[in-house]
């Protein structure tokens, strides 16, 4: 490991040749049931520290002390980079953006458009913030992860909660006319962003990763089920939990996104394309007319993220050219 904000050269070039596809630095992941009846089934984000305004947690909110790690092509990650830019919290909390092509070395820091080495701690690999926080890790290395500068270590790579506490713990930095998890809303937004996870967020993984007919069919009608009745809602309302943008809103937006660049095709969540949903077509390009969202939406990384990483859905590695998608037409949403 590198001295705390040493910079190196970074990772070496990518090497599927050498270095194959992704796996479980250190090891597979053991085989579960679920898996071998052709189920897919999200890895573990075993580390959940959480941030609090007062520090009760013992990881107390405090400008300048934390970092994400994220990757432009991750939607979990994406959110954070969102939620952060929402609040007005770019000074309190750094971010910086791994490759987004991934070999079986897993995130790696290279000089590239969009990315580039680590600031923090001079990592080669994100692993390697894995390997200072817990010595002989071998499980899952994802993105986004929230380091702990001070503490040399992380404090959380679950994602659910990373964007919470940023909304609700960060008082003393954030924009106050923006209320991403308003109190007397949560039990509101929590059902919405279940079901969201559930069967659009992880849905397109489910539907993309299936190992069999039958779980395959069955994660597209939970997806396309799901976003037939988002459709439904928005078309009263400009947003999920009312008249104000909240967490539901970012969560469902991160998917959205990518559905006719990336799922489409990759995940096979060809029943419809997202621009034949008229109000939810309308609702992206309303969301991507903000900064926020407009400014961490990195088409390209996300395209060579999923087509050029997951070989056993594109064997040939080659990157598809457009969609040609108008996402700077009229939206109408404002009139609601």
């Amino acid at each position: 490991m590198t001295a705390v904000g040493q910079r190196t050269g970074g990772a070496g070039p990518v090497d599927f040749g050498t270095f194959g596809d992704y796996g479980d630095f250190g090891g597979r992941r053991k085989e579960s049931k679920e898996r071998e009846r052709g189920e897919f089934v999200r890895a573990a984000y075993p580390f959940r520290g959480r941030i609090s305004a007062d520090g009760a947690s013992g990881y107390p909110a405090a400008a300048g002390r934390y970092h994400l790690y994220i990757s432009w092509a991750c939607p979990w990650a994406q959110r954070c980079a969102i939620v952060r830019k929402l609040l007005g919290l770019e000074d309190a909390i750094s971010l910086s953006a791994v490759d987004p092509v991934r070999d079986g070395r897993g995130w790696a820091f290279r000089e590239g458009d969009g990315y580039g080495l680590d600031p923090v701690n001079g990592f080669a690999f994100l692993r390697e913030a894995y390997e200072a926080t817990e010595p002989g890790y071998a499980g899952h290395i994802s993105v986004p992860v929230l380091w702990d500068r001070q503490a040399g270590a992380i404090v959380s790579n679950n994602f659910p909660d990373i964007t919470i506490d940023l909304a609700t713990q960060f008082g003393q930095w954030s924009d106050p006319a923006v209320r991403l998890y308003p109190e007397p809303l949560r039990p509101r937004i929590d059902a919405l962003c279940d079901v969201i996870y559930a069967n659009v967020n992880n849905g397109v993984y489910r539907s993309g990763f299936a190992g069999s007919q039958e779980h395959y069919h069955q994660a597209v009608t939970d997806l396309f089920g799901t976003l037939d009745q988002l459709e439904s809602r928005l078309a009263g309302q400009r947003y999920l939990a009312g008249d104000a943008l909240t967490e539901a809103d970012v969560r469902l937006w991160v998917t959205l996104a990518s559905v006719d660049s990336g799922y489409y095709s990759h995940s096979r969540t060809s029943v419809r394309r997202l621009t034949d949903y008229q109000i939810l077509w309308g609702d992206a390009r309303d969301l991507y007319a903000r900064p926020a969202f407009r400014q961490t939406t990195n088409f390209d990384h996300i395209k060579r993220h999923y087509f050029m990483t997951h070989s056993h859905l594109n064997p040939s590695r080659i990157v598809p050219e457009g969609p040609l998608l108008d996402w700077d037409s009229p939206h109408g949403r404002d009139r609601l």
